[in-house]
């Protein structure tokens, strides 16, 4: 079994190497043009350089690699044949969306393509036997579903999640905070049901975000882009599915909702925002939550650290409703 220490070390090191590669992201972005200009709609008011995702991309998956070569005597009990399948899907559902996500940075994509880039990858998760097969609800217990809703279902988190990610990344230091508190639930979570590959993933998660949060907080000096900000909500709408959505506790369905409760709702309110508007659900606008509270009066800073509280909170909701009802 790995052990705690174990864990803050994968941690440390995916920090480490998220620090190290987060500034040679950076001149690659400088060096090709990658860069995010100020327009109407964002606070920035300089040009910055995007493809901050590629340093969390490389520190994360460096780490997992290590992680898993010098624990894969103790994880052997762990990795069964299933789970080995999940991760082969992962590794090449991730480096897809990675490159859905440098392409959409430097050149721009139409947000119809990019959703169906999610699907397909969604596709590729499924084909690995991650899908959303059944459900447990109060007095219902296990409920299957045909596998024409186990595919729409499945889709429909991940295309979700990874948007709803994606469209939090708003402010300087937002999405990766908000991110490494959600990275930081799941793993207790993980550890509460002895999902120990799924713990492992979180807290390297945490500490890649907790290194580029390094750079990206405000004033920052990069951001993540849609290489991250998409890499990141796959990999969160993926792991709930193996980690979270399928237990047998009751109410399982609704505690990672509660621990992206930020990007979820906000997410859902732009949609019914932009409906009542008659305006395409894709369009961006400036009234989301992080908007509304700088028209407030409040700072950067001060909202960054307000998101972080709220989506911590709602967080840990979300783990005692785990906790009283597994």
């Amino acid at each position: 079994m790995i052990t705690l220490p174990s864990l803050l070390l994968i941690f440390v090191i995916s920090f480490l190497a998220t620090l190290a590669f987060v500034p040679l992201a950076k001149r690659l972005a400088i060096r090709c043009a990658a860069l995010d200009k100020p327009n109407p709609r964002k606070v920035h008011v300089r040009p910055i350089p995007l493809w901050g995702g590629l340093g969390i991309y490389f520190g994360f998956m460096l780490t997992l690699v290590l992680a898993f070569h010098f624990y894969g005597g103790i994880l052997e009990h762990s990795l069964a044949p299933r789970t080995l399948m999940h991760l082969r899907g992962l590794v090449i559902a991730s480096f897809g969306i990675l490159v859905v996500g440098l392409v959409d940075d430097r050149w721009g994509m139409p947000a119809k393509v990019k959703l169906a880039c999610q699907l397909l990858m969604g596709a590729v998760l499924i084909a690995h036997d991650i899908k959303i097969d059944y459900l447990t609800f109060p007095h219902f217990g296990e409920v299957h579903f045909p596998v024409w809703l186990t595919y729409a279902i499945t889709l429909f988190w991940i295309a979700g999640i990874t948007n709803a990610i994606n469209l939090l990344d708003g402010l300087d230091g937002l999405l990766a905070g908000v991110s490494l508190t959600t990275a930081a639930l799941f793993l207790v979570v993980s550890l509460m049901t002895g999902q120990v590959i799924t713990a492992i993933v979180m807290a390297a998660l945490a500490g890649s975000m907790l290194g580029f949060l390094r750079y990206n907080f405000n004033p920052a000096q990069i951001f993540m882009g849609d290489t991250g900000s998409l890499f990141i909500g796959l990999t969160f709408a993926s792991w709930s599915i193996i980690g979270l959505l399928k237990s047998t506790a009751t109410f399982a369905f609704a505690v990672p909702v509660f621990m992206m409760a930020v990007p979820i709702f906000d997410t859902a309110a732009a949609i019914v925002r932009r409906t009542l508007a008659g305006r395409p659900i894709f369009q961006a606008d400036k009234e989301h939550l992080h908007h509304r509270l700088l028209r407030m009066g409040y700072t950067q800073r001060q909202v960054v650290l307000m998101i972080y509280c709220i989506n911590t909170a709602f967080g840990l909701i979300g783990l005692a409703l785990y906790y009283f009802t597994k």
